[in-house]
């Protein structure tokens, strides 16, 4: 009997597997598609442009893109299974067999936290390097550089120590990976902590432990301003400190979240998105098991007594909301309204609660 069982739930999950997974593959073909069209049509009369080049930048962007998409790949794809399994009656002869609903969602459900176990610790960080791959290709070739790890079209700020004492500074744009800040002032202060001086300047390259500052105008108490051509503070960070501690959350990989919560709070930038990213992917296996609790309360009434098409919009307004009041959810979280494990966890908890209480009601009325 027990090996009745396993072969049935094996079934079950080959099942699960391939819908959600073909509905992965063909959401990601739509995305190449029109993504494809897109750069195609923004890079077309600029030179360096290549059809070749083009594919391949979106090509590369598709998995980082795809994350978005997973949760509903999920839903859809349980929701197939789940009626193709109702149409050929086999839901019908398995229940006629004495096995109870919460036998034949198990599968379902198991797979989905595997998915959501293996989204973040393999898919994620994968996803992340091609996408900074494909911007390493995309430079050059747009009116402005398509970086996805920085949002250089936000200021930027950050607090740093050195040799000669702490400093804020205060930069339009970071570019080469964090070793170079244009737009650049720079308030100084020495080790007592005390004002001393502002400093202005073109752009700054970082280079052995010292930003080398160019054209820069110094203000202190004492005097009147002073010009030069170069002028240098010194600084602790490295480029790699400075590029992970203002990188969009989405930029880092799931097994680096810690160490960049970590550098953020050193910069002196609050960590609310970086710990809520953090959070959302630990969640995420979850989310994607209500997503198949939630596809099951679709195909108990389908299967005895049809409205398939009422069914499955339901079904679909369900997962939408969810989805719905997970991005409002981020949103609190990311602004520190919320704490990031409440923001991340909940619509995965609502939406095991609510999967769950359907499935009781259509089983046990």
């Amino acid at each position: 009997m027990q090996v009745k069982g396993r072969t049935l739930a094996s079934y079950f999950s080959l099942r699960f597997i391939a819908a959600i997974a073909g509905l992965f593959l063909l959401a990601a073909v739509l995305i190449f598609v029109f993504d494809l069209l897109e750069l195609v049509r923004r890079g077309g009369d600029r030179e360096g442009f290549s059809l070749l080049r083009v594919g391949l930048i979106s090509l590369l962007r598709v998995p980082q893109l795809m994350e978005q998409v997973l949760p509903f790949a999920v839903l859809f794809g349980s929701i197939g299974a789940f009626l193709s399994l109702s149409r050929s009656l086999e839901l019908v002869v398995t229940r006629a067999a004495g096995v109870s609903v919460w036998q034949f969602v198990a599968p379902g459900f198991f797979i989905g936290l595997v998915i959501g176990a293996l989204a973040i610790t393999v898919y994620n960080p994968l996803a992340v390097h091609l996408r900074t791959w494909s911007d390493d290709m995309a430079v050059g070739l747009f009116s402005h550089e398509q970086n996805f790890l920085i949002d250089t079209q936000e200021d930027i700020w950050l607090r740093q120590d050195g040799e000669d004492g702490e400093s804020i500074l205060h930069a339009r744009q970071l570019a080469d990976r964090g070793q170079r800040l244009v737009g650049l002032t720079i308030l100084a202060f020495n080790r007592e902590g005390l004002f001393m001086e502002r400093i202005e300047a073109d752009e700054a390259r970082l280079s052995s432990g010292r930003w080398n500052l160019i054209n820069a105008t110094v203000y202190t108490t004492e005097g009147d301003p002073q010009q030069f051509r170069s002028y240098s503070v010194s600084t602790y960070l490295t480029p790699t400190e400075i590029q992970n501690s203002i990188a969009a959350p989405e930029s880092v990989p799931f097994w680096d979240l810690p160490r960049v919560i970590e550098l953020s709070q050193r910069a002196g930038l609050p960590a609310y998105r970086y710990s809520l990213q953090y959070q959302v992917l630990l969640a995420r296996p979850l989310l994607l098991a209500a997503m198949v609790l939630i596809a099951a309360s679709v195909s108990l009434r389908v299967s005895r007594m049809g409205g398939i098409g009422r069914l499955i919009l339901g079904g679909i307004v369900a997962g939408f909301v969810l989805y719905v009041l997970s991005e409002l959810a981020k949103d609190f979280g990311g602004a520190g309204i919320v704490p990031p494990v409440i923001a991340a966890w909940a619509p995965g908890i609502l939406g095991i609660l609510m999967g769950s209480t359907i499935l009781l009601h259509q089983e046990d009325g």
